[in-house]
C-alpha cells in the first residue's frame, strides 16, 4: 500500500510494516531511531502520528479493512510501551493532568500520545483511558488536585459527550480552578468548537497541548 500523504521515510517505512502486519519490523524501525538519537518526541509526532493518520484516511476511503485499522493501532500501542523507561525518567515539575476519552470512544492512542508528552515534561499524569464516569474524573481531580483536564473526541457524535464532561466538572466546586484542554479530530471540523463546548484552548497535537499548558496553568 502506497501513501499518498508526505511522510517522512522512517514514517513510510514503519506504516509500509504495520499495513503487512509485520510488528517485529515496524518495532526495528522505532529501535533504530532511538539508536541514531532520535528524539521521542519527534518519534511520536513525525512517526506515530504521522503514520496513524495514513492509515485512518487509508480505512476511511476504504483502502485497508476494520481488521487492519485495528492491527496497526494495537501495533502502535505495544511499541509505544516499550518506549515508555524513556518516558518516565524526567524530574517532576509539580503540575498534574488528568487524560480522557469521552465515553464510547474507540481511538485512545492519541490522548495516551498526549499524557506521555506531558509525562516527559515532568507533569504528573493520571490518563483514565474512555467509558470513565464523570463523577470518577471528578473525584479523581479532587484526590490528585490536578491543574488540567485533556479530553479527546474523533467522531462527531462524541461532541456531546464531551461537552457534557466539561459542563459537570465547570459546575463541581473542585473543577472551577482546572483548565480544560481539548483534542481529536472531531475538533477539526470547525476552528471554533473548542470555544462552543466551553473548553479553555484546542491541541492539534500533543506538542500544541503542552503549548497552550505553559500558558494557562502558572
Amino acid at each position: 500500500m502506497t501513501s499518498s500523504s508526505p511522510l517522512t521515510d522512517p514514517a513510510q517505512s514503519y506504516l509500509a510494516a504495520l499495513l503487512n502486519t509485520d510488528r517485529a519490523q515496524a518495532t526495528n524501525v522505532i529501535m533504530d531511531a532511538v539508536a541514531r538519537g532520535v528524539s521521542i518526541k519527534t518519534i511520536y509526532l513525525d512517526i506515530f502520528q504521522a503514520a496513524l493518520y495514513e492509515i485512518g484516511r487509508l480505512w476511511q476511503t476504504n483502502h485497508i479493512s476494520v481488521a487492519q485499522e485495528h492491527y496497526c493501532t494495537a501495533a502502535t500501542q505495544m511499541i509505544v510501551a516499550q518506549l515508555y523507561p524513556h518516558i518516565f525518567n524526567t524530574k517532576r515539575v509539580g503540575r498534574r493532568m488528568i487524560a480522557t476519552c469521552v465515553s464510547g470512544e474507540l481511538h485512545e492512542i492519541g490522548i495516551r500520545m498526549v499524557a506521555d508528552f506531558f509525562e516527559m515534561e515532568g507533569w504528573d499524569t493520571y490518563y483514565v483511558g474512555a467509558n470513565m464516569p464523570i463523577r470518577d474524573i471528578i473525584s479523581i481531580m479532587e484526590a490528585q488536585e490536578v491543574h488540567l483536564l485533556c479530553i479527546s473526541a474523533t467522531m462527531q457524535s462524541s461532541l456531546v459527550a464531551a461537552a457534557d464532561i466539561i459542563e459537570a466538572v465547570r459546575a463541581s466546586e473542585v473543577g472551577q480552578p482546572v483548565k480544560i484542554l481539548v483534542g481529536g479530530s472531531a475538533f477539526l471540523q470547525r476552528e471554533d468548537l473548542w470555544v462552543k463546548i466551553g473548553a479553555d484552548g484546542f491541541g492539534r497535537n500533543a506538542d500544541d497541548a503542552l503549548r497552550l499548558a505553559a500558558l494557562l496553568v502558572n
